[in-house]
């Protein structure tokens, strides 16, 4: 192994200097990643851990199926889509027939965020409106435009006219709990007041857009009917329903290839981005030939990297190894299994306020008082640093920060959940 000799500390000063402090490190020890291989990563001085955070290496870090298909495109050819490549037309095409119809059009972009801004072009000249519909502390990217609708990194007072929020479906501690039966609809009935605030603001309505799991809304669990309800009162009011499925998409719930599957419903746009290349920077929009026609007829779309064949190639690799190794099958079997241990965790320690998710994505709700529900953010920083030191990454989510999140290439098994629980046990003992 390579030698490196720069301490963390002095990596630390030369990144404020060389990158600006705009950027955020994870721990409250940062750690110098050098290596990756399946679920595991390692430090600059060969320490091991295991990796149950990184969503963006799905199939594992450094798969080498993924590998290889990349190193061989590159040595052959990568070029822009105006040319004609076999192999981006053949993604695309097992792209497509992993979605419900109509969705069978494919748009590639680089990441995530240039996905969200083409789907919210393509709202916008099919609908004719420009007003958007988040819910109060999402994240759907880092633009200008995008971060107007990442509403948790944006204030309110900085948002523009034609951004509104709705509540998150949130029935642990939201507006509307587990006890109310008409929660859903209660939670749904806000889109129709974003409407109502958006046509009195003298602005027609585009979009309404959701993270499927969403994530930083605390990985909520969301009533039964809420988002169909939600999505009928959009449609109704001319607008469109973009399913961002960058975090939860791919397999990763378990039970559904696509987030929004377990909602039952059929979006009108799906974005991606993130895990489809493993780590390889592209991304994508799907959507219907209905959908995509009055955008087709007002604009020209061209990214110069996305959807090259290199990039086509990683992800087609992708979905390769899903399938050959049962990785969705993988994310059902083992999250259940990780989900009855922390359950069972949760019985010993109070700080477990509530478990939620599905599949290889996971939130577990830290409290102070488990009765109240009292969120506690300082506490899950202590786990999620506790975890770190003893050779588990983690990390935080929610509107309050104190929801640990855990989503783990989709390669994790059973013995590794075994060790996520033991390393938590001790944690939770130890903070």
């Amino acid at each position: 192994m390579p030698e490196y000799k720069t301490s963390v500390n002095e990596m630390i000063e030369r990144r404020n200097r060389l990158l600006g402090k705009a950027y955020r490190l994870f721990y409250s020890e940062p750690i110098h990643l050098v290596r990756g291989d399946g679920v595991w990563l390692y430090d600059a001085d060969g320490r091991q851990y295991l990796d149950v955070y990184n969503n963006v290496p799905h199939v594992g870090h450094c798969h080498p199926h993924v590998v290889e298909a990349l190193s061989r495109q590159i040595q052959t050819l990568n070029t822009h889509t105006r040319y004609l490549h076999e192999g981006v037309l053949e993604y695309a095409e097992k792209l497509v027939a992993k979605f419900p119809e109509p969705l069978r059009v494919a748009m590639f972009a680089c990441t995530g965020t240039e996905a969200n801004e083409l789907a919210l072009r393509i709202a916008r000249a099919r609908t004719g409106g420009t007003g958007v519909i988040v819910t109060e502390n999402a994240y759907h990217g880092n633009s200008w435009a995008i971060a107007q609708i990442s509403t948790c990194d944006q204030s309110h007072e900085l948002r523009e006219p034609n951004i509104v929020t709705v509540p998150a479906p949130d029935t642990y501690r939201g507006l509307y709990r587990e006890d109310d039966t008409a929660a859903g609809d209660r939670y749904a009935a806000h889109l129709d007041e974003a409407v109502a605030t958006l046509e009195s603001r003298g602005i027609k309505l585009a979009a309404f857009i959701v993270d499927t799991i969403f994530s930083s809304d605390g990985v909520p669990r969301v009533p039964a009917g809420y988002l169909q309800r939600a999505v009928d009162s959009v449609r109704a009011a001319g607008g469109v329903f973009v399913a961002d499925e960058v975090q939860s998409g791919f397999g990763r719930t378990g039970h559904d290839f696509w987030g929004f599957q377990g909602h039952g419903v059929v979006p009108d746009i799906v974005t991606m981005g993130k895990p489809m290349g493993n780590g390889h920077p592209v991304s994508a929009v799907v959507t219907s030939a209905e959908v995509i026609e009055p955008f087709e007829h007002k604009a020209r779309y061209f990214n110069t990297f996305g959807g090259n064949p290199v990039s086509c190639a990683a992800a087609s690799a992708v979905l390769e190894v899903i399938e050959a190794e049962s990785l969705q099958q993988n994310a059902a079997k083992v999250g259940g299994y990780l989900n009855e241990g922390l359950n069972q965790l949760a019985g010993r320690h109070e700080a477990i306020g509530d478990i939620r998710g599905s599949g290889f994505f996971i939130g577990i709700d830290i409290v102070s008082d488990r009765k109240n529900r009292t969120a506690d953010g300082a506490w899950a920083k202590k786990i999620v640093d506790g975890l770190r030191q003893r050779g588990v990454l983690a990390g935080l989510d929610g509107p309050h920060n104190n929801v640990v999140k855990m989503r783990p290439p989709m390669v994790f098994d059973l013995d590794h959940a075994d060790l996520l629980l033991r390393r938590l046990d001790e944690t939770l003992m130890a903070v």
